[in-house]
């Protein structure tokens, strides 16, 4: 798949097939892309050339019917949350159910408490946004993913901005999430010890492409000279070596 913005490639000949029920973890530095790619697999934008197919349907071949019918089988957990702050927490999750279903009061008031249950939160319907913990908005925000019953969840740095005992408890709930619900999940992040922890495939992004994949093992013993720079979070390698003789 190619996409370039202002003739700037952003994803060049990227190659990436996800088996349905897995976990998969892109990784690579801040721009090179990763957001990108999640928003080709919902529909948001088209690649220049190449497919993005999604249960085996090309997502920008679809109709706006037929599209929407897709979307409704995907989840996104964005980065902050993306928490409403005029609505309470139980309108939050049942945010999908309540404007694109009919579902009935009472099974949509058991399945947001359901959901809310399930990341750890039952009981806090009633509360603002504005009362909750960086990390408790992340776990709402997980349960309004999960109230619609999604087939394929999309993770955008969940751990971003969240202290490390709240990061490894929203690394336990997508493990957890994953293995009940039994979802294919995507995981954009460079937090290295999250993607250890939740992939069963990691797959790291260089200049648009995907310049290996394979299980989290198969990554930390790479001699990959990109992947073992980016793994260990060291100053000097290829990666910034690149960037210093562009500049």
């Amino acid at each position: 798949m190619h996409k370039k913005f202002n003739n700037s490639p952003v994803l060049n000949d990227l190659s990436l097939s996800i088996n349905k029920g897995e976990t998969c973890v892109i990784i690579g530095r801040s721009g090179c892309g990763k957001s990108v790619l999640l928003k080709h697999i919902i529909g948001l934008l088209k690649p220049d050339r190449g497919k993005v197919l999604v249960s085996q349907k090309e997502v920008a071949a679809l109709s706006e019917l037929e599209l929407s019918a897709l979307r409704s089988k995907i989840s996104m957990v964005f980065q902050g949350g993306a928490l409403f702050d005029s609505m309470n927490v139980a309108e939050n999750v049942g945010f999908s159910l309540i404007e694109h279903t009919h579902t009935r009061e009472k099974e949509l008031l058991e399945r947001v408490e359901e959901s809310l249950s399930l990341v750890g939160l039952g009981g806090i319907g009633n509360l603002m946004p504005s009362e909750l913990s960086g990390g408790m908005k992340k776990r709402v925000a997980l349960a309004r993913a999960i109230c619609i019953r999604p087939e394929i969840i999309l993770y955008d740095e969940p751990t971003t901005g969240i202290d490390p005992i709240a990061a490894d408890s929203i690394n336990e709930l997508i493990r957890s999430l994953h293995d009940k619900l039994k979802v294919t999940s995507i995981v954009v992040t460079h937090d290295m010890k999250s993607a250890y922890h939740i992939a069963d495939k990691i797959a790291m992004m260089y200049k648009g492409k995907i310049v290996l994949e394979g299980a989290p093992r198969e990554i930390r013993e790479s001699r990959n000279p990109v992947v073992h720079q980016f793994i260990n979070g060291l100053a000097k390698g290829p990666i910034t070596e690149a960037v210093d003789n562009f500049k």
